[in-house]
């Protein structure tokens, strides 16, 4: 086959479907629902109305939709729905540098920023070995300033390659956030955009590119855990972008 050729997958049956919720948002749904109802019962219908509408808030906050991920060992997959509000050069978090991290040299760090409407459900960037799992207690910042990714409480993940490729990326809880929650540990095997876990309402991840990689989004841009490629290993070619 000719390297300007490429394999079209047979049609299947894929068809939209209602995302599932999370079991982590079921006990939540199920306390907004118990209240809305008690509001009902109490005969506080006005309350009531309103109570439905945070009920369906809370499940769709904790939706759980099905994606569809890249599988090509050269390329970064976005570990999180969000906007991307930051690209910068910076020196690896401390937790994460290292011979036995990301080592000590700056990396680009691309940061996404998930709204409450935003699925919370983050994914990792590659397939490999869960080296280190490392929560930081802080504070609880705008998770959209650049101090939040130093000052706020957040969970640090690094996962290794068998070719020895690292890559880490950070969750980083936000004003309304409070809580981060792992679906991991050290030593886990994962796939490329594998649930790694969520973070309570509202918030941010950062992600590390390896040297000699540039991002492939732009700052404005929405990118989609598991799907959007954030960037390809070793290209060096920036794009660039224009908001419309």
């Amino acid at each position: 086959m000719e390297n300007n050729e490429f394999t079209v997958a047979a049609g299947g049956d894929i068809k939209w479907r209602f995302p599932t919720v999370h079991p982590e948002g079921r006990k939540f749904g199920l306390i907004a629902a118990a209240i809305t109802g008690l509001a009902f019962v109490m005969g506080w219908e006005f309350l009531g109305w309103l109570l439905v509408l945070v009920t369906l808030w809370v499940l769709a906050f904790f939706r759980d939709p099905v994606r569809a991920t890249p599988q090509d060992d050269s390329l970064l997959i976005a570990p999180a729905d969000g906007l991307i509000t930051l690209i910068q050069t910076v020196t690896p978090p401390r937790e994460m540098a290292g011979p036995e991290g990301l080592g000590d040299a700056p990396m680009v760090r691309v940061s996404m920023f998930m709204s409450v409407f935003d699925v919370h459900i983050n994914r990792t960037p590659i397939g490999g070995t869960i080296k280190n799992v490392i929560y930081i207690s802080g504070k609880f910042l705008n998770a959209d300033l650049d101090k939040a990714s130093e000052d706020n409480e957040r969970q640090h993940i690094l996962v290794e390659r068998d070719d020895g490729l690292r890559i880490g990326f950070t969750q980083i809880a936000g004003l309304v956030a409070r809580r981060i929650v792992p679906f991991v540990k050290p030593g886990d095997i994962v796939a490329a955009g594998q649930r790694i876990g969520l973070i309570r309402f509202g918030s941010r991840v950062d992600i590390y590119l390896p040297a000699g990689t540039v991002p492939r989004v732009v700052l404005g841009q929405r990118t989609v855990a598991g799907e959007t490629v954030i960037a390809k290993l070793n290209e060096t070619q920036a794009v660039t972008g224009v908001q419309q």
